[in-house]
């Protein structure tokens, strides 16, 4: 349990002093007088749309198709031509144009698939085919997949039944109920509600701050706003206390049950995203949250914990009476 402690505090002060943040400070009057119209323009853009010229994108869907000629051809209905690029294919941004007169969408964007093919498509149409060039901002994309998400919560639900069903059957120890002595896995259950919380939260009340977080996503917690930061070190603190909880796990069970332990766990953990990530988007999460926090915390100080220590063993127990490890008596 002390080294279980100990690699926790150290994992966690590396991972506080290997992070690094920069605030360069500028003027209004000097950041205006040092860009052009269009460079201002561009970085104008950049602050409504996260993202500008030079900004690199890839295919998600299977094809998109892109039109060589001017984006004025296309409305006044002459002869265009096209081309099609493929899934997986990068994309540059080299031109972006405001058109008021299309109806379907002012904003169109040049973009380069290689450097003799270019090609201009509606904004709306080329966001809902592409990802940027970002492995984060792709995993993000992928998981906001609403058939993808409902399946997922399907899954989550059978697998919690199933597992709920395996360990009663096998009178296994399950987190909350009949736990072992260790916090780690009841903080691990609820470091994941709470980021389930904060996540709804942006998603709910901010949502263009995680709309430029998809955009332009870092793993730093110190170069983002308070919100999202607190998200970001919720993520790192939930590995590194997922590490301690098995380790520990392993320290008071045999291999078979610390295996049934963590798929319990692992359930509880499911099943605390699916919960309390949907409920917080409806402001029942909140409330939630505070009762189910209350229940953790009571039920680890009084049926978790151990109280006592057998006085022939030394090993610690939950009440007086017969030590379960040694047999011995304690009053």
């Amino acid at each position: 349990m002390r080294n279980s402690k100990c690699f926790f505090i150290i994992a966690l002060v590396a991972c506080c002093l290997l992070s690094c943040y920069s605030n360069k400070r500028q003027t209004v009057g000097q950041s205006v007088a040092a860009y052009t119209d269009t460079q201002i323009d561009s970085l104008r853009f950049l602050y409504t749309h996260h993202y500008t010229e030079n900004f690199n994108f890839v295919v998600r869907t299977d094809s998109l198709r892109l039109v060589r000629q001017m984006p004025e051809e296309v409305l006044n209905g002459l002869s265009v031509d096209s081309f099609t690029v493929g899934h997986d294919q990068r994309l540059v941004v080299a031109d972006i144009r405001f058109i008021p007169s299309d109806m379907v969408d002012s904003v169109w964007i040049q973009l380069a698939a290689d450097q003799a093919n270019f090609g201009w498509i509606h904004e709306s149409e080329l966001l809902k085919n592409v990802d940027p060039d970002d492995p984060i901002s792709q995993f993000i994309s992928f998981f906001s997949n609403e058939h993808l998400l409902i399946f997922l919560i399907v899954v989550i639900m059978i697998f919690v039944g199933y597992t709920l069903r395996l360990l009663v059957k096998h009178n296994a120890h399950i987190v909350h109920f009949r736990d072992i002595d260790t916090f780690y896995p009841t903080l691990l259950a609820l470091i994941v509600a709470i980021s389930a919380t904060i996540y709804s939260t942006i998603q709910l009340f901010y949502p263009d701050m995680w709309r430029h977080f998809y955009f332009h996503p870092s793993l730093n917690p110190f170069t983002q706003p308070f919100l999202l930061a607190v998200f970001l070190a919720s993520v790192w603190l939930m590995v590194i206390v997922a590490i301690a909880a098995v380790d520990d796990t392993f320290r008071h069970l045999k291999v078979g049950e610390g295996l049934l332990y963590l798929l319990g766990l692992l359930g509880m953990c499911a099943l605390n995203y699916v919960v309390f990530s949907v409920s917080t988007l409806y402001y029942v999460g909140y409330p939630l949250l505070i009762a189910y926090v209350t229940f953790a915390f009571w039920r680890y100080i009084h049926h978790t914990r151990s109280k006592y220590v057998c006085g022939n063993c030394g090993r610690q127990i939950h009440s007086k009476g017969q030590c379960p490890h040694c047999g011995t008596m304690n009053v």
